[in-house]
């Protein structure tokens, strides 16, 4: 979860009760922001607020009520909880299906406040990363070549420029997906050879007859036809020791020797892809290392995901012609504890799967990953089967409330618990 979600505004007349409160938050790891009335607080809480509204109902001048009522006017997303005396019961159930996202009677536990805050921070930190996600499609933020705002991603979009005009031989080096063929792509769109071709060869599984016409004078594949330009050789890593070996002395010579002719010369930049360029003959990988790049996996620069995903999420809406779905507990879950072996390519086909409605609220782990907690499961199936019952009742929340069986204000509680948006459904 985002540390800033776990900020929370506390908003209690009482200056003892609201000393021992913010004391108990922040013994749980909260921050706290004391405000002693409601309009101190609104001064201070807008639709940019990262964390949660702890209020209590009954307060001089503006109520607990009047308070949430104006903050929802200003984002309708941002989580209250209100705490209440026994008396205001009612009132709050009224409050909790205005959208209130909880609410404690006085006195209350340790335990349930603390539960609820967490509910709803994690709640809130959902919220927020949905409009990141919409914004970020929305303005193409994302659409830049090598998403990421990782240590290791901005050294490598800094160290483009400076390549692009090197003219320098690069081996680039990172696990599948990782964006090994995009860097180089946009090292020679930055150079002085852009304007001649990017020649590709798929190195792996080449058989001799291939081998032998790109090395050779004639035939389509022949590196004669990327004279002037960078020639990319793909996963050098996969190349026979026959090909190997036949390399080296055109990498060594630049220039392609004809049995009983002179050598024909070849201006190249050269760059190599490779999963890891251990394998290679030293007289190979000395010729290809002008300098060796290395990019890491997805798994090592966790902070790059919820960009790249956006992107991808966003590439795929566009396509689709869909509005980018909202971002529920379990696909959050996938981002954050996935490894993404398949790095790239992987998060780009999950992104595509979440904006096509494939992947259901319960998501089961991937291979490798940390599963759901029993708390999350449960909360999961809950929300598959009010969403469920809403859907088959055609919107109609009466309907839906008694296929479920719960009492009403059981339901309403759930509804915010879980951040299910009953006008949506009731326009499907």
């Amino acid at each position: 979860m985002n540390d800033a979600a776990r900020r929370i505004a506390l908003v209690e007349d009482d200056a003892d009760l609201r000393a021992s409160t913010a004391q108990l938050l922040r013994l749980a790891d909260f921050q706290v922001r004391e405000f002693a009335d409601a309009p101190a607080a609104l001064a201070v809480l807008d639709a940019t607020w990262p964390g949660v509204v702890i209020s209590d109902v009954r307060m001089p001048g503006l109520s607990g009520i009047d308070l949430f009522r104006a903050l929802r006017a200003r984002d309708e997303e941002l989580p209250v909880i209100l705490i209440t005396g026994h008396g205001d019961v009612d009132m709050a159930v009224d409050a909790l299906k205005a959208g209130v996202w909880d609410f404690l009677t006085k006195p209350f536990a340790a335990e349930a406040l603390i539960a609820a805050a967490e509910r709803a921070a994690h709640a809130r930190a959902l919220a927020l990363e949905n409009r990141r996600l919409q914004a970020q499609a929305q303005d193409g933020a994302a659409a830049a070549a090598l998403i990421g705002t990782s240590p290791a991603i901005r050294r490598l979009r800094d160290m483009i420029p400076t390549l692009a005009d090197a003219d320098l031989d690069l081996l680039i080096e990172g696990e599948t997906g990782t964006g090994k063929e995009l860097l180089a792509r946009l090292i020679h769109q930055g150079g002085k050879r852009r304007r001649h071709r990017f020649a590709t060869v798929n190195c792996a599984g080449l058989g001799p007859a291939l081998e032998d016409e790109i090395l050779s004078l004639s035939g389509g594949a022949s590196l004669v036809h990327a004279s002037r330009g960078t020639l990319l050789l793909d996963d050098i890593d996969g190349a026979s020791p026959r090909f190997h070996s036949l390399l080296v002395p055109v990498l060594e010579d630049r220039a392609l020797a004809v049995p009983g002719k002179d050598a024909v010369p070849l201006d190249l930049r050269v760059i190599a892809t490779a999963g890891s360029a251990d394998g290679l003959p030293p007289a190979l990988l000395h010729r290809l290392a002008g300098m060796r790049i290395a990019i890491p996996p997805l798994r090592a620069r966790r902070e790059d995901i919820p960009a790249l995903f956006a992107h991808f999420a966003g590439e795929a809406a566009a396509r689709a012609r869909l509005p980018l779905p909202r971002l529920v507990p379990a696909v959050q879950d996938r981002l954050e504890r996935h490894d993404w072996p398949g790095n790239a390519h992987e998060l780009a086909r999950f992104a595509q799967q979440w904006v096509l409605g494939l992947v259901t609220p319960e998501l089961p782990p991937a291979p490798g990953e940390t599963p759901l907690s029993l708390t999350e499961r449960v909360d999961a199936f809950e929300r598959a089967e009010i969403i469920a019952a809403v859907r088959a009742a055609q919107g109609r929340i009466a309907t839906a409330i008694a296929t479920l069986g719960l009492p009403r204000k059981t339901f309403y509680y759930k509804v915010n618990k879980l951040q299910i948006d009953l006008q949506a459904l009731r326009q499907v």
